[in-house]
């Protein structure tokens, strides 16, 4: 199996089983649990089963499944006492409070429209905000938005035409291999185009079986909350056994490094590094034939008001090129402007803190286009331009028809009154977009469908590309995935994994996402020692529980700075 050590067994450390006073029978995981917990206790963690005598790990009786939870419960109850004496040093750090708890609610929480909340009227202050961003360049930004509506209107068709077949795709193996000619054109592609398929990361099979952890996690954990609340498509979960593997698969991590590499900093001093993935605790989906409550319209994730604030994205100067009036300057692949970024002024329940390069989920499913899976729009910086700079201008006049002359950039001007209006922006929510109120997008056509995926097939996208899911399932089977983004190691992300592995050893939501009880009392659900004790030392690292290795000799200097002080925030120096 890819994450053991050599010479290791999967060992009963590191599993929640339950209370002592609801000794519940796993049912039909009991196969796979018995592997997941193989009392085997590795070398050098013999302290789990003998620093007390109540702890004794090999004398559990297998015949019984009953008894046996019984007896790994009590054990596991030892072990996790033990496991929080032994990981103060790392958790007791500034960062692990330094953030307000969000408020509870589930994935539809940072969603207007799906959530039936209304979208109250921004306050005025807004308004000064748009005067400042493009005082004294007026003229310059209306000569921009024309020659934006210009090129939107070429782009449109070209993606009318293409449809799916716009998505670049690569197999892992040219990856793997470093195939340069498949991957020369993939990555000119993937810059245009912002999304892409890396086929085969994880074998089907292997895949295949993650889902059926889940299914099995999710049914003898009635208590596990979703959306919609009656028939759930995404789930509140976090730390199951499937999202812990996949996570840590190597083959993972190598994509999140082969995607990232795509991206540059001009400050060639800023601590970043792209060659070491950190981990994202993200939820996971499990969407039934026929289902429409979750019906995800066109959105941006990272925040939606914060894009346009100076205290937000402003703090990095990451669009002022766009308000400038020099849109085709704007390199959505720069990261250094993104690391003082604050994406998540409003503390929404749902709003990311953290800098994902790319969005992502690796496919449980075989699903198809209209099968309630993923459309994107492959517009990328001209997309960004565009909603950034709808605020500012309106329409002459409304005509009636087909809408050309409506979308003609003549008819378009600058607002004649400055209003605190940022179409599709709500504090504390993500940035939704619609036909009617971002018309030169042409949404009905420029959201495309991903193709084809299979299980294993990983799919990912720039962290500024709109996207949306299917609002009705038609297929057969179920559209199912696990939300794994790929994020770089930065101070900020860092500082993101303290508070993030404080949250992985109580068994609730990651920092980001809703306040609530979570997975803590969910029989089944790993641990941060099961991670430590079973998972190869890269995958403990990029959650956190590793300390990072500053001593290789062929470690450039600045990528060293990046990882000193990354175990300085960790807790590791």
């Amino acid at each position: 199996m890819f994450l053991l050590r050599q010479g290791w067994s999967l060992t009963a450390s590191g599993i929640n089983a339950g209370t002592d006073n609801t000794p519940q029978v796993i049912g039909d995981m009991w196969e796979d649990y018995l592997k997941l917990l193989d009392d085997n206790v590795p070398d050098g963690y013999g302290y789990l089963a003998t620093a007390n005598p109540s702890c004794d790990s090999h004398n559990t009786d297998y015949s019984s499944p009953p008894r046996a939870m019984r007896q790994i419960t009590k054990r596991v109850h030892c072990q996790r006492n033990l496991l929080a004496l032994s990981a103060r040093r790392y958790m007791a750090t500034p960062a692990a409070s330094s953030l307000l708890a969000k408020p509870a609610g589930d994935i539809s929480s940072v969603f207007p429209s799906l959530s039936g909340g209304e979208s109250p009227p921004l306050p005025s202050r807004f308004a000064e905000l748009k005067r400042r961003l493009i005082q004294g360049h007026e003229d310059r930004l209306q000569e921009s938005w024309h020659r934006l509506l210009a090129e939107l209107r070429q782009e449109v068709e070209i993606i009318r035409a293409a449809g799916s077949s716009i998505v670049p795709e690569i197999s892992f193996s040219d990856v793997k291999y470093n195939n340069v000619d498949n991957i020369t054109d993939f990555r000119d592609r993937l810059r245009k185009r912002g999304v892409a398929i890396i086929r085969g990361v994880v074998a089907e099979e292997e895949a295949m079986k993650w889902k059926e952890l889940a299914k099995r996690y999710i049914k003898n954990n009635p208590s596990t909350k979703g959306f919609p609340a009656d028939k759930p498509a995404v789930y509140e979960l976090y730390w199951s056994p499937s999202q812990i593997l996949a996570r840590a698969h190597p083959n993972l991590l190598k994509v999140q490094r082969f995607l990232m590499s795509h991206w540059y900093s001009v400050n060639k001093s800023a601590l970043i590094s792209t060659s070491h993935p950190v981990s994202y605790a993200d939820r996971l989906r499990i969407r039934q034939p026929g289902d429409s409550g979750f019906a995800l319209g066109p959105h941006v994730d990272g925040g939606s008001c914060e894009r346009w604030e100076e205290n937000g994205y402003g703090r990095g100067a990451v669009y002022n090129k766009i308000f400038g009036g020099n849109w085709e300057k704007y390199d959505p692949w720069e990261s250094s402007s993104r690391l003082p970024v604050k994406s998540d002024l409003y503390n929404g329940a749902g709003g990311c803190s953290m800098f994902r390069m790319f969005q992502g989920w690796l496919s449980m499913s075989n699903t198809g286009p209209g099968e309630g899976t993923l459309m994107v729009n492959p517009l990328l910086g001209k997309a960004t331009a565009y909603f950034l700079l709808r605020p500012f201008f309106q329409p002459r006049t409304m005509f009636e028809g087909d809408g050309s002359a409506f979308l003609e950039s003549k008819n378009w001007r600058l607002e004649d009154e400055t209003t605190p209006v940022l179409q599709g922006a709500v504090p504390s929510n993500c940035q939704e977009l619609n036909p009617l109120l971002h018309p030169h997008l042409d949404l009905g056509n420029t959201m495309v469908h991903i193709p084809q995926v299979r299980p294993g097939d990983y799919v990912a996208w720039h962290c500024d590309s709109i996207h949306a899911v299917d609002k009705i399932h038609r297929g057969q089977d179920d559209s199912s995935v696990m939300y794994i983004p790929a994020c770089p190691l930065t101070e900020a992300n860092a500082e993101y994994l303290v508070r993030q592995r404080d949250a992985f050893s109580e068994g609730l939501p990651g920092p980001d996402f809703p306040s609530s009880l979570g997975e803590s009392q969910h029989i089944g659900r790993l641990a941060p020692d099961f991670v430590m004790q079973n998972i190869d030392k890269e995958a403990q690292q990029a959650m956190g529980l590793a300390r990072f290795d500053t001593e290789r000799m062929d470690l450039p200097a600045k990528e060293r700075r990046v990882l000193q002080r990354a175990n300085e925030i960790l807790g590791f120096i």
